[in-house]
């Protein structure tokens, strides 16, 4: 049965490890890059705030799937195609990957987060960053991203990392992106529908407001490492297979 490993410095900075580290921050950069675009969009195009408009809540929430669909594809073979530190804590507390490797995969995924923040305020000609934000009391958002981000990693346990997957891993990244498409139209209206504390934390510092954005790492975090722990000790009656990022 896998643990939670803290890893070696000389795994981590390995050339296979660094890879992995640039293509964590390449998807990262992209999905949120077209997640956050296709909220600005919106709202240039309706003046209208997307998350409490039924019409911009299905574009985003569409937006979001089809990105992360694509983020997820494009780094499985390199890095997993974690882009979110809650996969990517949840899959540690499974013992599909290092503390120490997470951590750096958290710093690129942050780094991507920002980045492709202030590639939106500069391409937009300076349009606001919209942040996550609750329209319920603080502790219902904080369950409602336990809930979803839950349902996300379980998601990916279930088409990626367990080995008993089969043919099912070739939809993993399709899976992804519809379960966190149908979660944005669950949640949007009320917790925001992040899931992921990258998505949520580049926004914030590009836009400079940190309100309630401890929710969206406290609750993706709790809901990404329970998901592991139940599908992990749980579901999977044998040892993993080691992922791409481990090699």
């Amino acid at each position: 049965m896998p643990g939670i490993a803290v890893g070696r410095f000389d795994d981590s900075f390995s050339f296979g490890s660094l890879k992995a580290y640039i293509a964590e921050f390449i998807s990262t950069l992209l999905f949120v890059f077209a997640g956050v675009g296709s909220a600005i969009a919106y709202a240039k195009l309706t003046s209208t705030d997307t998350a409490l408009d039924p019409a911009g809540l299905v574009a985003v929430a569409i937006s979001h799937g089809f990105a992360l669909f694509v983020a997820v594809a494009i780094g499985a073979n390199i890095s997993g195609g974690h882009v979110n530190p809650a996969v990517t804590f949840g899959l540690a507390v499974g013992g599909h990957i290092t503390l120490l490797t997470g951590l750096f995969y958290w710093i690129a995924q942050l780094l991507g987060s920002i980045i492709a923040c202030f590639l939106l305020q500069f391409v937009t000609g300076g349009l606001a960053i919209p942040i996550h934000a609750a329209s319920v009391g603080a502790f219902q958002a904080l369950v409602m991203e336990i809930i979803i981000t839950f349902a996300l990693v379980y998601t990916v346990y279930a088409t990626a990392a367990d080995p008993k997957k089969g043919s099912l891993g070739t939809i993993a990244p399709i899976a992804i992106g519809f379960i966190v498409g149908a979660n944005i139209l669950a949640a949007g209206p009320f917790s925001g529908g992040s899931m992921n504390p990258a998505r949520s934390f580049g926004p914030a510092v590009v836009s400079g407001n940190f309100s309630d954005n401890w929710i969206y790492w406290i609750g993706p975090l709790l809901g990404g490492g329970l998901a592991g722990i139940v599908y992990t000790y749980v579901f999977m009656d044998r040892d993993h297979d080691v992922l791409v990022s481990e090699v």
